[in-house]
């Protein structure tokens, strides 16, 4: 046996927990299928073999994450493929239940995106993995100049549509600024960490008061067009999920908790700029405040996403027997409320904890990393996924004001599904250099004990 098949065989064994979990992720996922099969059968709706192609090809895809992990020896985090197969697979199932493979196009969300997601967080495993994402930071400012090109670029030639602007055929490449200035933020702040952790001089004031002007200045600035740019576009949630982001890097990457401190004050000023210039913001603000005042307009869709969870209470009604048709833009931004009426207060809560283990996953493979541009990109690209979660659950409950963010694998929508796979291709990446890393020190005993025994 070859070196080479010996470590096959040994990243076999180790992954056989995965391979457990992604067989129950398929059980459960089928078992809604058929549900929902069996509720449009009872419904008198003619079923085809056509029927079964979003089943099989999760199925397909399950397979190939596993073996493509497999044949190239992967030795990363094995509960993230996991947390991500069973997120998707419901988003999916969700998606076939609201009818969005219906239609002359219906199979192309089967056929191209989801399996495109997959394919793309593999690919960005592999070319990441031992460690070769590091050399992603050695061009900061590139990321920086793309993110902002990318924006300026969907302003004008992009079409507005229900306050926001998209690109042709609806589609949002802003969803890429959640990689392209994550990776500006970990290797800018990777790069001038010293500078940036410089408070309270020349001044003679307490350190903690004065933040470093001269090495945030190219940082500010950035940040200010980016803001404006976001502005323009309307995409709030967007700006929300950066400058938590920032705000979480800074101070990691620094250790000053001041950064956080004024990121509170500047956030809190801008929230009531926005709030005084921008009557959209003030209408969200109403509809969240009073959604009763207008039942039939702006607080339409967060009164009956609410009343569809109330509906499901604890079991929910079942894939298939609600009435997601009330809600307005049920399969994107209100998908949480069709699994609180039809899989009930249980479904929606263990689809957060399957968010919650994404997100310790994700910080703890950050906390791992011993280089500085790994634990900050991974910590961002976490914090990202969380913010994104929080704003759209929160939204949705009406816990917090509604900013139009999809729920990540799970809602529809092609940009942000992508992103989602390729955030958590890189996460997968930086978990498999930590490992690679850690490996040797465990078979240093194993070959004394050989030698002993020689």
């Amino acid at each position: 046996m070859t070196a080479a098949s010996a470590g096959g065989v040994g990243v076999w064994e180790l992954r056989r927990p995965e391979r457990q979990l992604l067989a129950g992720c398929l059980l459960l996922v089928a078992l809604g299928f058929l549900m929902v099969l069996g509720s449009g059968q009872a419904a008198g709706r003619r079923l085809g073999l056509l029927d079964l192609l979003p089943l099989l090809t999760y199925a397909a895809s399950l397979l190939v994450i596993h073996l493509t992990l497999v044949l190239f020896q992967f030795r990363g985090d094995q509960m993230l493929p996991v947390v991500a197969a069973f997120l998707s697979g419901l988003g999916l199932l969700a998606q076939y239940r609201l009818g969005a493979f219906e239609g002359a196009d219906r199979w192309a969300n089967v056929r191209f995106i989801f399996p495109g997601g997959v394919l793309v967080m593999l690919a960005v495993c592999i070319a990441g993995m031992r460690g070769r994402y590091r050399r992603l930071a050695a061009w900061p400012w590139v990321w920086a100049g793309l993110s902002l090109v990318l924006l300026a670029g969907v302003l004008i030639t992009g079409q507005r549509f229900r306050g926001a602007v998209y690109a042709l055929g609806f589609i949002t490449p802003t969803e890429l600024l959640k990689i392209t200035v994550l990776l500006f933020l970990a290797g800018l702040i990777d790069r001038d960490a010293k500078a940036l952790g410089n408070w309270g001089h020349p001044w003679p004031v307490p350190p903690w008061l004065i933040p470093p002007f001269g090495a945030l200045l190219p940082l500010l600035g950035f940040w200010a067009l980016l803001a404006g740019l976001l502005l323009l576009q309307r995409d709030l949630g967007m700006f929300i999920i950066l400058s938590v982001a920032l705000l979480v890097l800074l101070v990691a990457g620094t250790a000053r908790w001041g950064y956080l401190v004024y990121g509170i004050l500047a956030a809190t000023g801008v929230g009531y700029l926005m709030l005084t210039l921008f009557a959209h913001g003030q209408r969200r603000i109403q509809a969240w405040q009073a959604p009763f005042d207008d039942p039939t307009g702006t607080g339409w869709q967060i009164l009956q996403g609410l009343s569809g969870m109330y509906s499901g209470g604890l079991w929910g009604e079942g894939f298939g027997r609600g009435n997601p048709e009330y809600t307005p833009i049920a399969e994107s931004d209100f998908i949480y409320s069709v699994i609180g009426e039809e899989l009930g207060f249980f479904g929606c809560a263990a689809v957060v904890v399957f968010y919650l283990i994404l997100f310790a996953r994700g910080l703890r493979i950050a906390g791992r990393t011993g280089p500085p541009f790994g634990m900050l990109l991974g910590l961002g690209l976490t914090t990202v996924t969380a913010t994104q979660t929080f704003l759209n659950i929160g939204g949705v409950t009406k816990f917090i004001p509604l900013t139009g963010i999809t729920l990540p694998f799970i809602s529809q929508g092609g940009s942000s599904l992508l992103v989602a796979f390729f955030t958590l291709g890189l996460i997968l990446a930086i978990s498999d250099g930590e490992v690679a890393k850690t490996r040797p020190q465990q078979d240093k005993p194993k070959r004394r004990r050989g030698r002993a025994d020689a």
